[in-house]
């Protein structure tokens, strides 16, 4: 049997489907996002000072927002160590202050790499964000990986 028909499994049943995980709102005040701005080291007025009138949410700053569950209920566990592998955004409009935003959680990508330890399984929970008006702003996703247990 293919090592990897397990996770062949896993796509067709949860990526498929597309479940929603989990799903919040953000209501981003100024000064909130010009302090996460600073403490990671942004310098550019338009992330660190609310008087710009260009002001936005720093690039990272979707990083920063969870929703809760990351997989669905149903999802295996896989009986190894399961640690972050990731992160990563894509930003599709300005992220401003004073808007509520909501935030749509769901299993984006499942995949393995075999190390020296052994096969690592890895899976993307995406957060998606949108504006009040449904506008699409950004993606961010979180990429976690699970050092799987040998058996025997």
């Amino acid at each position: 049997m293919d090592d990897d028909a397990d996770i062949v499994e896993l796509k067709e049943k949860f990526l498929k489907r597309g479940d929603i995980t989990s799903e919040g709102t953000f209501k981003l005040e100024a000064d909130k996002l010009a302090g996460f701005a600073k403490a990671t080291g942004q310098t550019a007025s338009r992330f660190t000072d609310p008087a710009d009138p260009d002001f936005q949410a720093a690039p990272t700053f979707p990083c920063s927002l969870a929703t809760g569950r990351m997989l669905p209920q149903d999802f295996p566990d896989f009986g190894g160590m399961g640690m972050d592998a990731g992160k990563a955004v894509e930003l599709l409009q300005p992220i401003r202050p004073g808007v509520t935003i909501t935030g749509k959680s769901h299993l984006h990508d499942i995949y393995t790499k075999t190390g020296r330890s052994g096969r690592m399984i890895f899976y993307v929970s995406r957060l998606e964000l949108f504006d009040e008006d449904g506008n699409h702003l950004a993606n961010s996703d979180s990429r976690n990986v699970i050092r799987e247990k040998p058996t025997g």
